[in-house]
């Protein structure tokens, strides 16, 4: 371990943001189509079921083989691994946000529910492709503390930063989403 744990973090980080950004993106604005109408949230829930039922880390040789790059195999994966719960928990919401009278505070909970559901998949995600392809990052570091130096304080050191930051993010998402509703039902409240 000649360099930071620091670096380590940011390379975690960067792989989970470059690739959870653009499946929040995508999942919520497919999850509003799909939940609109149901016949075709119905259709798709069957089919995004089987997708979800496969996890993420298995599509990794596949990536690995068809991009021909590790960080961009990696980045594909964490997309994959967040895209689909988003995109079925923002239908999800759409369906409760229309059955109660067009109601945005069920919305703003649904989408974030499926943001920090997203981030959880593809925060886990990130580590586990970590420690299978190795070389940096916080899941590197696990593996690497286990298999090379068996030394534990770098294996706690390093569940600790990815516990804390997986908590941070959450928390994070979960205080916007609430502020959000709170600011929903303050207009809803002086529409009236």
């Amino acid at each position: 371990m000649e360099h930071s744990i620091f670096v380590d973090i940011l390379i975690s980080l960067q792989r989970l943001f470059v690739g959870y950004i653009p499946a929040a993106i995508l999942g919520i604005f497919i999850g509003l189509i799909i939940g609109i109408n149901s016949i075709i949230y119905q259709l798709f829930k069957r089919i995004l079921q089987i997708a979800i039922s496969i996890p993420p880390i298995a599509l990794l040789p596949i990536a690995l083989t068809v991009f021909k790059q590790t960080e961009l195999a990696i980045f594909m994966v964490v997309f994959i691994s967040a895209l689909w719960t988003i995109i079925m928990d923002t239908a999800r919401g759409m369906r409760h946000f229309r059955r109660q009278g067009n109601n945005f505070r069920v919305a703003i909970h649904y989408v974030f529910r499926a943001l920090r559901l997203g981030i959880w998949f593809a925060w886990l995600t990130v580590i586990a492709t970590e420690m299978l392809i190795g070389g940096q990052g916080l899941g590197y570091v696990v593996w690497g503390g286990y298999n090379h130096t068996s030394n534990k304080s770098y294996i706690i050191e390093a569940l600790l930063y990815i516990g804390i930051i997986g908590f941070t993010l959450d928390q994070l998402l979960d205080l916007t989403g609430y502020f959000l509703s709170q600011i929903v039902l303050g207009d809803q409240q002086s529409d009236l």
